[in-house]
């Protein structure tokens, strides 16, 4: 009879001097270019350990040897087993953040925000009975099962749906795993219902974009409401329409979705008729938003501006912060005296004050006097414990 196979040693690596000092600062991520020895090869999803200079323990996370980012940090400090209980208490302790931020009217919300809870690299959204489990490497793909069963136990009889980021689909295939996938329960159709505030959306939580809807937006939503009252409303890029639906509930007299996507246009039709109870008018128009702004001769009371990232990547910065600057100075011609711009930006690589102070200019340059109402970031279920995780930024102005 053959010998087993003798046990492999445990993944063990050293990072560069600076690395430490990110790592025992608390940032998640570790480079592949800061890895200056690691005793074997590892596997996808291995739990490396990270010594320092002088042997100790700094850090323990999940390997990728086929990503950049090479480990993802899951605790650092004093050593820790990693065990049942451990992952019970790192996702209890994402619950307990989210339990006192919501009531009945809302089962739409993040349940675990990456790093930022935790789990690097892994994301879960709830829909009503539903929850979107989105992965972004394929460092969890081991560990999944683990976190379903978690997930299971705190969730019955809850829907779960596998979203994948495009550079791990590949892979996933041989796990057996897929974009959309249904892991548990059913999703008819792909689309389910959920509440926001009292507010009924659709998510199509199997082929929509992120995990089937922009949950990160809901606290823009609500300020959009409060400035809604008796005005003509202008929601560019505005996908399914929740800027629209906030605006119509806050007493808009007249609302307009305009977005490029046929689809998103129809799903803000659907939305709006889930909520019956909306009496301003809505109307939808199909047109590039930069072309359309350029060229409308319509005037509105408020006009929120919330495009897609336009700087995917560092060198697109500086041309998407022109590109803010000009969509402001386009949306602000069209507001009216007292009219109130709301702009906003996803893209991680302009920083908070980098896009504020575009749209400031551009109100500057307008000649008309202005006044800031409000700044804003992260919804408190998006909070970002790392400079990395930062991406959304509004800037919401009254033009005179």
């Amino acid at each position: 009879m053959p010998d087993a196979p003798a046990p492999r040693s445990r993944l063990r690596l050293r990072v560069s001097p600076a690395a430490e000092a990110h790592v025992r600062a608390g940032h998640p991520w570790v480079y592949e270019s800061s890895v200056r020895d690691q005793n074997r090869d590892g596997d996808p999803g291995e739990l490396a350990v990270i010594y320092d200079r002088r042997d100790r323990f700094l850090a323990i996370g999940l390997y990728d040897p086929d990503s950049p980012l090479r480990v993802r940090v899951l605790h650092q400090g004093t050593p820790a087993t990693l065990d049942d209980a451990w992952w019970a208490a790192r996702l209890d302790a994402a619950l307990s953040l989210r339990e006192p931020l919501f009531g009945p009217d809302t089962d739409g919300y993040r349940v675990v925000n990456g790093e930022s809870d935790g789990f690097p690299g892994l994301v879960v959204d709830r829909y009503g009975p539903t929850l979107v489990v989105k992965l972004y490497t394929a460092a969890w793909f081991p560990h999944l099962p683990r976190v379903l069963g978690l997930l299971a136990a705190r969730f019955p009889e809850f829907a779960v749906v596998l979203r994948l980021s495009r550079n791990i689909q590949t892979a996933a295939t041989r796990q057996g795993l897929f974009d959309g996938q249904v892991l548990a329960g059913r999703v008819p159709g792909g689309t389910v219902v959920f509440h926001e505030t009292g507010l009924a959306f659709e998510a199509d939580v199997v082929r929509g974009q992120k995990t089937g809807f922009f949950l990160d937006q809901r606290e823009n939503r609500r300020r959009v409401e409060k400035y809604a009252q008796g005005r003509r409303v202008l929601n560019a890029f505005s996908f399914s329409g929740g800027f629209s639906l906030y605006a119509a509930r806050g007493g808009a007299a007249e609302v307009i979705s305009l977005d490029l996507s046929a689809h998103a246009l129809a799903s803000a039709e659907r939305n709006y008729a889930l909520n019956p109870r909306l009496s301003a008018p809505h109307e939808t128009v199909q047109a590039d938003v930069f072309e359309w702004l350029a060229h409308t001769e319509a005037d509105f009371d408020l006009v929120i501006l919330d495009p897609p990232s336009l700087a995917r990547r560092e060198a697109e910065r500086a041309g998407a912060i022109r590109a803010y600057g000009k969509l402001a100075h386009d949306g602000i011609r069209r507001l009216s005296r007292g009219g109130i711009l709301v702009s906003a930006s996803c893209s991680a690589h302009v920083s908070a004050d980098e896009f504020w102070d575009a749209v400031r200019d551009a109100a500057t340059a307008s000649g008309r006097s202005w006044t800031e109402l409000h700044t804003a970031q992260h919804a408190p279920d998006h909070h970002a414990a790392f400079p990395e995780a930062q991406y959304l930024k509004a800037i919401f102005l009254r033009l005179h």
